[in-house]
């Protein structure tokens, strides 16, 4: 395997893949997020995510098979955040970084917030690898998320 990463449209039959990779408990707990049931899975990407026309998204593929998805979206406060989420056996292998890159290229907003859980360590290394800055600390009860920010390029 040579691990050609490429970005290409999400189609229908991604969401059942996508829906797997939320219910994997190890990567459900490094990023500390509860599972949906399938129909609230589906309904918030047909409506939120397919169906917003300001949302970014793109399936992930290496050597063509489906790996995950990187997705942007502007929140309550106007401000763009990213996300992504790879199936665990793509974990490790630079394919987070060559995906986000390809992604960065594409989405042109800035500044760019991504809030990991603080944890998470391989996904902080991967944002700050990118060019992301920490700049806040948000505390829920013991959990711990960061607000790391792609500046603008004059920044």
């Amino acid at each position: 395997m040579n691990d050609d990463v490429r970005l290409r449209a999400v189609v229908e039959a991604d969401l059942d893949v996508f829906f797997e990779h939320e219910h994997d408990a190890e990567a459900a707990a490094r990023v500390r997020w509860t599972p949906r049931d399938r129909e609230r899975f589906m309904t918030h990407w047909h409506t939120r995510i397919l169906g917003d026309a300001s949302v970014l998204v793109r399936a992930v593929t290496v050597d063509g098979a489906l790996a995950g998805n990187v997705v942007s979206w502007w929140d309550e406060d106007e401000r763009r955040f990213l996300g992504y989420w790879f199936g665990r056996e793509y974990w490790g292998r630079g394919i987070g970084t060559r995906a986000l890159a390809l992604f960065l290229d594409e989405e042109r907003a800035r500044p760019l917030h991504a809030d990991p859980f603080a944890g998470n360590t391989a996904s902080v290394r991967l944002l700050r690898k990118l060019g992301f800055e920490h700049r806040d600390t948000i505390r829920d009860g013991d959990e711990e998320q960061l607000l790391l920010i792609l500046p603008a390029a004059d920044a």
